[in-house]
């Protein structure tokens, strides 16, 4: 076996490389719904004097999708 190989052994197995996921996050204002463009925009609007936003009032989501899951079953004893 190669030493240049990139893999990970524990207990004799090699572990499946990382999984192929897509994430998308998405930052809003809690109460009024107004989506921000990024986290920057989200803390201007807490820190301008003009609103009454607040820390508590950013709503964060992620949604994490998993293109193809690897073969954890697969393999012959």
């Amino acid at each position: 076996m190669a030493i240049n190989d990139n893999i990970t052994v524990m207990a004799g197995r090699t572990t499946p490389t990382a999984v192929d996921v897509e994430t998308k996050s998405t930052i809003k204002h809690a109460t009024t719904g107004k989506v921000y463009a990024s986290e920057s925009e989200a803390e201007a609007d807490i820190n301008n004097p003009e609103t009454s936003t607040t820390k508590e009032d950013i709503k964060r989501d992620v949604a994490i999708t998993v293109n193809k899951l690897p073969d954890i079953l697969g393999g012959s004893t």
